[in-house]
This record gives C-alpha cells, sequence and structure tokens, in this order.
C-alpha cells in the first residue's frame, strides 16, 4: 500500500519545508527551508532519519488529516493540542500510527512554528534540490484541503516511540549577535540603545522576516543614504526606512540597501522565528570567537540528538484497547506446593 497524508482540512499557511536549497543565492533565490531548523533536527532524531527529511511546517495551527498506511510520526517546534483518534498526543515525541487514522493538530499552546515529520519523509517533488515552499520565489506553494501528501520507505521500521526532553527557545530572552559592516554607520548611543530595548515580534512578521516592535525613537544610522545594494542571508538585521528593525528568516531577499545594524547568530534564529508577541527579545553583541563557539556548540548537540532520545512510555488511560493485552501472564494461584513456606 502506497503511505501517504491526506489533508482534510487545513491550518493557514501550511507547507512543506526541508533544509532548504543554497547554492541559489547568486540566482535571486535564498536558501528558504524551515523556520526553525533545530525542530527538523529533533524530528529525524525521534524518527531514526536524516534531517534533510520533508516535513510539515504548521504556523500558529495545524488541521486534521487522514493516515493512510501505517506509519511513525515525529511532532515537533512549537507544542500544539494533537489527538490521534481522539487520544491527546505527547508533543516532542514520535508515535506509531496505522492506516486509516485520523490526526488532528489544533492551535499552538507558545510559540509560532510546529512540525510534523513522518517515517521516510514527504516524497512531494524536487524544485531545485529541495522539496522546500519558496514562497516568496513561487517555488511550490500552500497546501490546502484535500491535498495528498506521499510518504517515503521507513528508515527504522518498527522502531519505538520516544521523546526528547524540551528546549525552551519558546520564552524570547536573549539573542546574540555580531557586528556587520553596517554596525558602526549607527552611533556608539544608537547601538547601545539598541542592546538595551525590549523587543517583540510583530503579527506582521512571516518566512520573510520577523518585524520587530519596540518603544521609543526609530534607530537611525548616520550614512544610511550612502549604502549600495549588497548581498543579505538570514540572521542580518536591517534598519527598513521607518527606523523598526527587521530580522530576516529563511526566505529573505538575498540584496537590499538597508543598513544592518547586527547579525544574529544561526543558534538563536529559531528563538527568534518561535517568539510570540508577548515575549521580549534582547539582542547581546558577542565577540566572534565567542560566536564561533557557540555555533560549534549547537552543530555537536544537533549531531548528538538521537542519543538523546528516550522510550515514550504510554499512559494507561490513554490505551483504548487495554483488555487486549496479555495481562497476567505468569500469574499463580497462591497454593503452589514449591512455595517457600512463608510465602504460603
Amino acid at each position: 500500500m502506497i503511505r501517504s497524508l491526506q489533508i482534510l482540512r487545513a491550518g493557514p499557511g501550511l507547507t512543506i519545508q526541508d533544509l532548504g536549497r543554497p547554492g541559489w543565492h547568486a540566482y535571486g533565490v535564498s536558501n528558504g527551508g524551515a523556520v526553525d531548523r533545530m525542530a527538523l533536527y529533533e524530528g529525524a532524531a525521534l524518527l531514526g532519519q536524516t534531517a534533510n527529511c520533508a516535513a510539515l511546517e504548521m504556523p500558529t495551527y495545524g488541521g486534521d488529516f487522514l493516515i493512510e498506511g501505517d506509519c511513525r510520526i515525529a511532532l515537533t517546534g512549537a507544542p500544539m493540542v494533537a489527538q490521534l483518534d481522539g487520544v491527546k498526543l505527547v508533543w516532542n515525541a514520535s508515535h506509531k500510527v496505522t492506516n486509516g487514522q485520523r490526526l488532528s493538530i489544533g492551535a499552538a499552546t507558545t510559540g509560532v512554528y510546529g512540525y510534523l515529520s513522518v517515517s521516510g519523509g514527504f516524497q512531494t517533488p524536487e524544485w531545485m534540490g529541495s522539496r522546500s515552499a519558496h514562497l516568496a520565489a513561487n517555488i511550490g506553494g500552500l497546501l490546502s484541503t484535500g491535498d495528498r501528501l506521499p510518504v517515503g520507505d521507513d528508515p527504522n521500521e518498527g522502531g519505538m516511540s520516544v521523546f526528547l526532553p524540551e528546549r525552551d527557545r519558546f520564552s524570547g530572552g536573549d539573542i546574540r549577535v555580531v557586528t556587520t559592516l553596517h554596525t558602526s554607520l549607527f552611533s556608539n548611543a544608537e547601538v547601545e540603545r539598541f542592546t538595551q530595548t525590549n523587543f517583540q515580534r510583530s503579527l506582521r512578521s512571516n518566512r520573510q522576516g520577523a518585524a520587530l516592535t519596540f518603544d521609543g525613537l526609530p534607530f537611525t544610522p548616520d550614512a544610511g543614504q550612502t549604502i549600495l545594494s549588497e548581498p543579505m542571508i538570514m540572521g542580518d538585521i536591517q534598519m527598513t526606512g521607518d527606523g523598526y528593525p527587521f530580522v530576516l528568516q529563511s526566505e529573505c531577499q538575498t540584496a537590499g540597501g538597508f543598513a544592518r545594524i547586527a547579525q544574529v547568530l544561526p543558534c538563536d534564529l529559531s528563538t527568534v522565528a518561535q517568539a510570540t508577541p508577548d515575549r521580549v527579545l534582547r539582542f547581546r553583541f558577542v565577540t566572534f570567537e565567542e560566536a564561533d563557539l557557540a555555533y560549534q556548540s549547537y552543530l555537536t548537540d544537533l549531531k548528538n540528538l538521537r542519543g538523546q532520545t528516550r522510550p515514550l512510555l504510554r499512559r494507561v488511560e490513554d490505551i483504548r484497547d487495554l483488555l487486549s493485552y496479555q495481562l497476567i501472564s505468569g500469574a499463580v494461584t497462591g497454593w503452589e506446593t514449591d512455595m517457600p513456606e512463608d510465602c504460603k
């Protein structure tokens, strides 16, 4: 039987995402891929497969899905209310699902982007070496009700359900940044004010970038009108014409002429993407040496994720077919003749 996932009801903004398509920057196509890359690595570790397997990215809300064929799924990223045939599922964990079961994923309880990974990955068409939808470049598109997503072969068929300890990247907090070629265009006072300001992620944010709001005067570079259009990448913090910062994300433009006051470390980009408008973000400059150490530690953590998984134990109250289990194997009457005297 060909395995697939049918979308019975699509939440807003559903897309297929993997690690993106690096190497096309010169042609005007940014990397793209999942906004929260850590979530893809977590899903891969839970399912025992490579991190570039395509998954479903769900901003703020999931939807209803029909499982066609037995497979395993993993739920990562922003925790959402998830149920399988009415039974609540543990987030940041993998689960076995069978043909005909209905998966419902509701609203995020914290954070923004949730992810549904499947064993074998979604086998949607590839474009330029990636299955990721890149909405800004008109590659792929949003998923809708009625779509059927083919699923690949399980590389670890029969694997047990496991979970990962949750990493709190949904509460905002300090975001590490390094200087750019444009940082010196801002006065020392402006840079200092930037590091002392509390920012919130605006509802205007999308896969191209996180728009930030704050109290106070706009940030203005001393020589903002002299900047030529230059290459831009994920993590750049550009100051738009109105003086408000914009943290570039996976579908960012490849070139621009706005001043970039700083650049977010790759290991902190997920925290920016997952910040809801009620969370506070503060930027802290670190040296390039500190940034490199942080990034190497991040890469090591990604490699070690699979070793951090733990068996997922089912709660008795969640087992609907409990009576079908053999629960009395090895039971005794209590009157066996070979029992010790003090046990009779």
